[in-house]
């Protein structure tokens, strides 16, 4: 019978000792080991002002494995007509004055994100484009009722677009070429809205037709300018927990606009959403079962475009914890401390990251959406891992293979986020070195016993060409180990719900070995890269 074991794991390293246990030359040698790659295969980016140094960020990702990058996106601020940018002039009169002496003027916007709209959007008689001071800006205006450009009650929304120098390059436009040159994929924020003033956490909606316009022409920009293989899609740039309160309706109502608007413009391109978990049981937390459901309800704002919900495993923040069932007495750790206190894993927290991402694959079926998984590279701030003026700081890579062990059920894994956090030097070498260095442990996601074969298959990231130690103590409290070269290495099926192609799955033999049901099983998977004298572990405790 085939028995889904419980996962236990962590990321140690030691010397490698050559007579530490003799392999059971018995089982078929493994096939050579693949090259390493990194889990995460995409990364949250800040967008600089020099097309150069957009290149060089995205050579540096796709370096180390990856091919992705995102960016957030630009609030649409709300303004008066005394606080729009001075140096917009149109004719010797201030923008907003200009509209206002021949329109009646309902509301003012902002929105600057880097770029030059130009005319490519400019559909509309009362929309223009003007240089002042330096400077682009495209004015446009909006109905207040409508998509046309005549509003049937004679009010208008106007919104100033730009104040960029004229000379600098679209970051949006230089991060997607630089995708499409890299064949890599690139992802731009949409517009936002600000948040509520009395509940921070939801979006003010009170503009939300003056929104759905402007992101149509956000759209159509792109769709004009920047319509090349490596837009790969959009990002929403507004988050929520993955709950399924009604509470954040407007939150989904947001969604489902923008999608749509997508689905409209450039029906070929995806969006991703970065929902978060909240597992503090000291906080509104979110249980799994809840996380089923909120994913189901984010996944039904697609309006038929291929998207991808990102689950923000909380471990930067301290809403998240990376623990196994077996560990749920143990102390958290330093990082989390700073954030819940001391106390135990199980006290304050609902559950494992492991349950929200397992919950979430079940609820994601048949909806057409994908699930990844976003891995916060960053770890709560404390004296000794500053990361610049960040709120957050500088994680261990030992840390992030244990927030790795539990996103299994992901079909991709991105990282808020490249820039500080893998560039800061924090402790004193940024992550991205470490990286470089060529830090691929060997990650232990799971594994099952079939008992009647006679095999344990165990599935996880890099352990291909690794040796497994299974030990374990039976109840007369004897010792037993068993080494051995798995008999097979493959890419995981994704017969379990996940389809990532960076898992695998190896086989090995038990040798005739009986495990008792119930008894606690200790694996190691050792991996010698080249020549040198570290070898890696992942450990897992395993319980039938």
């Amino acid at each position: 019978m085939l028995a889904a074991l419980l996962v236990v794991v962590c990321v140690i390293f030691a010397p490698w000792d050559n007579n530490a246990g003799t392999p059971n030359t018995a089982v078929t040698p493994n096939a050579p080991a693949s090259p390493p790659t990194h889990p995460i295969s995409g990364y949250f980016i800040t967008a600089n002002t020099e097309s150069s140094a957009n290149r060089d960020k995205m050579a540096d990702i796709k370096a180390l494995g990856g091919d992705t990058a995102i960016t957030f996106g630009t609030l649409l601020r709300p303004a008066t007509e005394e606080s729009l940018p001075t140096d917009c002039v149109v004719q010797g009169m201030a923008c907003g004055k200009f509209v206002s002496t021949s329109l009646s003027v309902h509301r003012y916007f902002t929105y600057s994100d880097g770029s030059h709209w130009g005319e490519s959007v400019s559909k509309c008689p009362n929309d223009r484009t003007v240089s002042s001071a330096g400077k682009s800006y495209t004015i446009l205006v909006l109905p207040t009722e409508g998509r046309g450009c005549n509003s049937p009650d004679g009010t208008y929304d106007v919104v100033i677009v730009g104040g960029s120098k004229e000379s600098a390059e679209d970051p949006a436009a230089a991060l997607s070429s630089a995708a499409t040159e890299l064949d890599m994929k690139f992802y731009a924020g949409l517009p936002a809205p600000i948040k509520r003033t009395d509940v921070d956490y939801l979006p003010d909606l009170s503009y939300i037709n003056t929104l759905d316009l402007f992101t149509e022409r956000f759209l159509e920009y792109q769709a004009a300018n920047n319509d090349v293989p490596g837009l790969a899609g959009f990002y929403h740039h507004f988050e929520m927990p993955i709950s399924s309160a009604q509470f954040f309706d407007p939150v989904l109502s947001l969604y489902k606009m923008q999608n749509m608007a997508i689905k409209r413009v450039l029906p070929t391109r995806s969006a991703v959403i970065s929902p978060y978990i909240e597992s503090r049981s000291a906080a509104s937390n979110v249980s799994p079962q809840d996380a089923r459901l909120g994913i189901r309800r984010i996944a039904q704002t697609s309006g038929g475009l291929a998207l991808n919900i990102a689950i923000q495993d909380g471990m930067g923040t301290g809403k998240g914890a990376a623990y196994m069932p077996s560990e749920g007495n143990d102390p958290v750790d330093t990082f989390a401390a700073t954030i819940v206190g001391q106390g135990t894993w199980g006290e304050k927290y609902v559950a494992p990251n492991r349950d929200y991402f397992q919950a979430a694959a079940d609820g994601i079926t048949g909806t057409g959406a994908v699930l990844w998984a976003n891995l916060e590279g960053m770890a709560p701030s404390t004296k000794t891992n500053t990361c610049g003026n960040s709120l957050r700081g500088q994680t261990t890579l030992e840390r992030m293979d244990r927030q790795l062990q539990q996103m299994a059920q992901a079909e991709k894994i991105i990282s808020f986020m490249w820039d500080p956090y893998f560039t800061c030097k924090g402790t004193g070498t940024p992550l991205k070195e470490q990286l470089q260095s060529g830090h691929t442990s060997p990650i232990v996601t799971d594994a099952k016993i079939d008992a009647d074969a006679g095999v344990i298959t165990v599935n996880g990231f890099n352990l291909s060409g690794g040796q497994v130690k299974v030990s374990w103590t039976t109840s007369d409290g004897a010792s037993h180990e068993l080494d051995s070269n798995p008999s097979s290495t493959a890419e995981k099926d994704g017969e379990d719900g996940s389809s990532n192609p960076r898992l695998e799955s190896i086989v090995i033999s038990l040798d005739g070995s009986t495990l008792p049901s119930g008894t606690p099983y200790l694996v190691n998977v050792t991996s010698r890269q080249d020549s040198g004298q570290k070898v890696e572990f992942a450990d897992g405790v395993f319980s039938p």
